[in-house]
């Protein structure tokens, strides 16, 4: 087993896949499994999973909002909040969020320190504000 995995842990892949052949869920470990948890934290709404209520970070309400530097700063708090409550690998460092209006995208840049292994990586999650656009 790596260090990293030992540390960081490993979890399926999002979204998840599996391999028919030799009947198995393909799986991600390292840095790869925590990008892959922020990514399925920002990308659900508070209350859509039933189960666990208060899982998710709500990015989905702030999409018909007028992203001026009150709601910049409220998304950066919730953010922050959702790492700090469901990601305890890690520690988020940074959190830089900005906008580009011609292409609707919020852009967030995160920098965070592993926990226990003082390792210190970055993720960004661009978050498109105009619906139906990649």
């Amino acid at each position: 087993m790596a260090d990293s995995e030992q540390i960081i842990g490993r979890g399926w892949s999002f979204p998840p896949s599996f391999d028919r052949g030799r009947g198995e869920v393909a799986m991600t470990t390292g840095i790869d499994d925590i990008h892959a948890s922020l990514q399925i934290i920002f990308s659900t709404s508070l209350g859509e999973r039933l189960m666990q209520p208060i899982f998710g970070c709500s990015l989905q309400s702030m999409v018909q909002e007028p992203m001026n530097s009150g709601n910049l700063g409220y998304i950066k708090y919730l953010i922050e909040t959702a790492i700090l409550y469901h990601e305890p690998r890690i520690d988020a460092e940074e959190v830089g969020v900005s906008f580009n209006a011609e292409q609707g995208v919020l852009d967030i840049a995160i920098s965070y320190l592993v926990r226990g292994s003082n390792s210190r990586f970055n993720f960004v999650y661009p978050f498109y504000i105009n619906e139906g656009e990649a």
